[in-house]
């Protein structure tokens, strides 16, 4: 049995790149979460689950393919989902097409509140994120972290023909 082969250690280059973006991925959920409390009541996590439901066909996802969309266990899923339900944002019920699945359904209130709570957080995302970058930096930006999502995961959802 041969010896392991020697790690490839980080540069100063490779290393000065990581740290900053271990700070982004470290600070900015938590902006981002600052921001939604402040404005209106809720987290970020609950924002993008209200979000994603606000974009689906008829505000509706089954919890499965919801709690992929959010990047989010069903379990934390489901804790979510019962606050956003004693708000009357959200409402769940059995999928008719097939009883072993639960819809999650975004309420007439619950878009209300999307409505009204998305101009904050988009400006939050502006100031974080995109102001301080040009318009060829953003895009950038972009096509590197679609480069860094098909390393970590070849079928993400997010990624289209266009990534």
């Amino acid at each position: 049995m041969g010896a392991a082969p020697e790690p490839r250690w980080l540069t100063s280059e490779e290393l000065q790149a990581w740290l900053a973006l271990a700070g982004v991925l470290f600070r900015l959920p938590s902006a981002l979460d600052a921001q939604l409390r402040r404005d209106a009541g809720i987290g970020h996590f609950e924002y993008q689950v209200m979000a994603m439901l606000s974009q689906s066909p008829a505000r509706t996802l089954r919890m499965s393919q919801l709690a992929v969309l959010a990047e989010g266990s069903l379990s934390r899923l489901s804790h979510v989902v019962s606050r956003l339900e004693k708000r009357g944002w959200v409402c769940r019920s059995p999928d008719p097409g097939d009883g072993r699945y639960t819809l999650a359904v975004l309420t007439g209130e619950g878009w209300d509140k999307i409505v009204a709570t998305a101009p904050g957080h988009v400006e939050a995302v502006r100031r974080y994120v995109l102001d301080p970058l040009t318009k060829t930096q953003a895009r950038q930006l972009g096509e590197l972290c679609r480069r860094i999502m098909r390393a970590i995961d070849p079928g993400d959802p997010c990624l289209t023909d266009e990534s």
